[in-house]
């Protein structure tokens, strides 16, 4: 039956023409997708994140999304918000100098809209949450990430749509990269190509990699975004209580995240950092974490750890005192992968860039390996 729906719903997603949009350079897009229809791209109107929640445009209530949701705007101006609404429920307003919406009846909702590109944009959360409809961001596509909305009980899973809405998400970005050419250009749009990848086949095997979250965090995510690749990202207290919008990206595409402890802490206990570092974690990403790692420790602070409930990480190969940064380095470390049995466990600590890891990244996956975040049943 799942194929059935699939190949039904492939016949009838469209395509629409796209409009030309201001060149903007991306090493990942969202693709929206409304009930069974994919939308088009522009720049001017591409889903983005900002404080923690996903925005889109509200531009896209019109068309083809009111004839699927039943939902539809009244665009803003100096005298009035944007408007939501439907035949149904009471209107979710948008005033444009306020951080918060309202509804007819005085009720206030967060977070509220903002302007970007001389668009308005709403958090798709929000929209989704007082309209009744269901929403999901699904990582893993080609070029990057699809915003699926669409009512209640529509009867394929996140995977399944993805799936069957392949072909016309390539057809969308092609179209796109087309619209993003100088007017009068007749060069075929290209992507960038991947970065050179060493020679290198380690088995097929699973590879967990186990990095600390800094200052590479956001190019890294995009690298691991375009393999389709998956890390954990062990994280300072620092990073813990500063990064919000990165560590909830790492959550809503699959990262795992864990926290960092110094046991040679003065200031406060290993039991005390766990507390904190969850703390932080939740207010950013309301959920904990088990997995730690844990510098400057012996047995005991480790053993402090796995008493609490924690899943200490004991890499099978540690590499955080060898740089990262190059194709050579990747393809130096790739070789101490393959002359190691079975699946490897490999902490990088932060001694690594994009490059670096892109390669290798890249090169596992050609030689039929699968990155994968290190978790507590790894």
């Amino acid at each position: 039956m799942k194929k059935r729906a699939a190949a039904l719903l492939l016949c009838l997603l469209v395509i629409v023409q796209l409009a030309a949009p201001p060149a903007r350079a991306a090493s990942s897009v969202y693709f929206v997708a409304v009930g069974s229809n994919v939308l088009p791209m522009t720049d001017a109107t591409m889903p983005f994140w900002s404080g923690g929640y996903l925005y889109v445009s509200s531009s896209m209530f019109t068309g083809m999304v009111w004839n699927s949701l039943g939902i539809s705007h009244v665009p803003a101006n100096a005298k009035q918000p944007l408007i939501l609404y439907n035949e149904e429920d009471r209107p979710l307003m948008f005033d444009l100098s306020k951080t918060y919406a309202q509804d007819t009846d005085g009720n206030t909702y967060y977070p509220g809209a903002v302007r970007r590109n001389g668009n308005v944009f709403v958090p798709v959360s929000l929209v989704a949450s007082f309209f009744g409809l269901q929403y999901s961001l699904i990582p893993n596509v080609e070029h990057g990430y699809l915003v699926w909305l669409r009512q209640p009980g529509y009867g394929l899973s996140d995977e399944d749509f993805a799936d069957a809405a392949t072909y016309p998400m390539a057809t969308c970005y092609t179209q796109y990269l087309k619209s993003r050419q100088p007017t009068g250009s007749t060069q075929t749009p290209t992507v960038e190509k991947p970065a050179e990848t060493p020679e290198v086949t380690t088995g097929g095997k699973s590879l967990y990699l186990c990095m600390e979250a800094g200052s590479q965090t956001g190019e890294l995510l995009d690298v691991l975004d375009r393999y389709a690749a998956r890390a954990a990202f062990f994280c300072s207290p620092e990073f813990l209580e500063t990064q919000g919008d990165l560590l909830r990206r790492m959550a809503a595409t699959g990262q795992m995240i864990g926290l960092v402890i110094d046991a040679a802490d003065k200031r406060e206990t290993v039991e005390e950092q766990l507390r904190a570092g969850n703390e932080a974690l939740w207010r950013a990403t309301f959920q904990k974490s088990r997995l730690v790692y844990i510098k400057n420790g012996d047995a005991a602070a480790v053993q402090t750890a796995e008493d609490a409930g924690f899943r200490c990480l004991h890499p099978d190969l540690d590499r955080s005192d060898y740089d990262l940064r190059s194709v050579s380095q990747a393809e130096s470390l790739l070789k101490r992968v393959s002359e190691r049995r079975g699946n490897v466990t490999l902490w990088l600590g932060e001694r690594f860039n994009a490059v670096g890891a892109r390669a290798l990244v890249a090169a596992a996956g050609e030689a039929g390996d699968r990155c994968l975040p290190f978790t507590e049943t790894t």
